[in-house]
């Protein structure tokens, strides 16, 4: 027998037996829908510098301007608002944008699951882990990089759904290319309800495909819960430097006039779409996330609204996007303390990294963005498991991998137990000097709970990691992803709720012919 095949089978042998242990062990039951952060943010500037920051973006959009493109029906809004419009560049009086985003939109909202016990709440001391978003391709050790198929998008909604320290379903977790790029996203949408009961974000490539998301949502949550309550979370790209083309304006209009959720993000590769300095990157940003909250509550006052960002550097000597570096950790710093500043929650980060594989860069670069997120103070980190290759890939153990760190960031978080039994005054006194603690009351009554379990770090002797396979942190994701997919079961969906969001799909896919944009 080869190496190779001695190890896969001892790979499959192990993988049942730690996979259902993992499993039982981190069942989603036991886990809160979201984190309620009891640690202070990590405050990177000065009251100061932050104010400096807010003027020069006031004077960003007084001066210089943000471009609405292709819609002139937004342009009249901002004229009946106040601002100076000409052509497609809309410059807005000092404080305008702040004024109307303080005027209406709130806090944290509440994104109402199918299953009650699901819903997050979004904004305040709150932490949401959603997943990454968006990859064409998705990756696993056993067959390497490929397309991604509608079976890997269920694959990936059905992991989401497992995994206890994710608390929302995401969105286009990867794109289904071997579906029509003008129908795929009805298939999407309706995994995403099918195979889990979490939260989920909807369709944005094209206002009626936003559209179809309300109107499938309001066949589950029926029509007057969607109009009063968010159901959906919907991501809105700047298209940085300073530019809102028709395609986001739209997908936006929809899910604001319908009080659904819409994360206004700038998209930024410092250094190519902003400038090369972190205060000049998060100026600009600013500036564009200002011009686009405050358009969500012209379209209705108190439509929820998330402050977001996504930034990356460029390297000055290839022009590639790098990730686990300092500069976009500064820039989520200063920009989670602009937000709490402006009174919206807060999207950023993830774990984020440009590597092709899960390997050590992957770890490293993914750990640095989760950790920075957490300590800013996100809110709703996108991105936070899946995210390969500066986001074109979507793996299946790095995947899993994420979602090992995402439970530790839950337990950092959560601060420490300062109650009676925290302070462990009576271990000590039972205990005294020179001996151990391993048979004390204290401990046999907190052994169970005590440190956070990694589901996928090996901490056992030499000799029993040689004998379970010697499997590396790749191999050992790899069996827990696909035991988790073998342990899979969906979530109860009422019957006639199948049925009429089939009926729905149906007839709207029957209604125009499929096209590859």
């Amino acid at each position: 027998m080869s190496e190779r095949s001695r190890n896969s089978r001892t790979r499959r042998a192990v993988g049942g037996r730690q996979g259902r242990k993992a499993l039982r062990e981190n069942a989603v039951a036991k886990v809160a829908p979201f984190i309620e952060r009891k640690i202070p943010y990590f405050e990177y500037l000065s009251e100061h510098s932050l104010q400096l920051i807010e003027d020069n973006a006031d004077v960003l959009l007084e001066e210089i301007g943000i471009d609405f493109l292709d819609d002139p029906e937004a342009l009249e809004m901002w004229v009946e608002a106040g601002a100076d419009v000409i052509g497609s560049r809309v410059r807005f009086p000092k404080g305008l944008c702040r004024q109307i985003i303080n005027s209406s939109a709130p806090r944290e909202y509440v994104q109402h699951a199918r299953n009650p016990q699901r819903s997050v709440i979004i904004g305040g001391d709150r932490t949401v882990l959603v997943p990454a978003y968006g990859s064409p391709f998705v990756f696993d050790i056993d067959r390497g990089r490929r397309y991604a198929t509608i079976e890997d998008f269920q694959n990936f909604v059905k992991l989401a759904y497992m995994a206890p320290h994710i608390h929302h379903s995401g969105g286009t977790i990867c794109e289904p290319v071997d579906l029509p790029v003008n129908k795929r996203h009805f298939d999407m949408v309706y995994s995403h309800f099918k195979y889990s009961d979490k939260p989920l974000m909807g369709s944005v490539t094209h206002e009626d495909r936003a559209q179809d998301t309300v109107d499938m949502a309001k066949l589950v949550f029926g029509g007057e819960f969607v109009d009063q309550n968010c159901v959906l979370t919907s991501l809105i790209n700047v298209n940085s430097p300073m530019t809102y083309d028709a395609t986001m304006l739209g997908s936006l209009k929809v899910y604001a006039r319908n009080n659904q959720s819409t994360v206004v993000s700038p998209f930024i590769l410092a250094g190519a779409m902003s400038p090369v300095t972190v205060a000049g990157t998060v100026t600009q940003i600013l500036a564009e996330a200002l011009a686009g909250m405050a358009f969500t509550q012209l379209c209705r006052p108190g439509a929820p609204v998330v402050f977001g960002t996504f930034a990356a550097a460029v390297s000055m000597s290839s022009g590639a996007p790098t990730f686990g570096t300092p500069e976009p950790s500064q820039v989520t710093y200063v920009a989670a303390a602009l937000a709490r500043r402006l009174g919206v929650p807060f999207r950023s980060g993830g774990g984020l990294c440009g590597s092709k594989l899960p390997d050590a860069q992957a770890a490293y670069e993914a750990a640095n963005t989760l950790q920075t997120s957490a300590l800013a103070g996100v809110n709703f980190m996108l991105h936070t498991a899946g995210w390969m290759e500066g986001g074109l890939v979507m793996g299946y153990e790095k995947f899993v991998m994420d979602c090992d760190q995402a439970g530790m960031l839950s337990v950092l978080l959560s601060g420490l137990d300062m109650s009676e039994n925290g302070q462990a005054m009576d271990a000590v006194r039972e205990v005294g000097p020179g001996k151990h603690y391993l048979g004390s009351a204290h401990t046999l009554r907190n052994f169970e709970t005590a440190f956070y379990r990694s589901t996928l770090a090996d901490n056992n002797s030499f000799e029993q990691w040689e004998a379970d396979g010697s499997l590396d942190a790749s191999q050992r994701a790899n069996v827990l992803f696909n035991s988790m997919l073998n342990e899979y079961e969906p979530p109860p969906l009422d019957s006639a709720v199948d049925e009429a969001l089939l009926d729905f799909i149906d007839r709207r896919k029957g209604s125009f012919e499929d096209r590859d944009y």
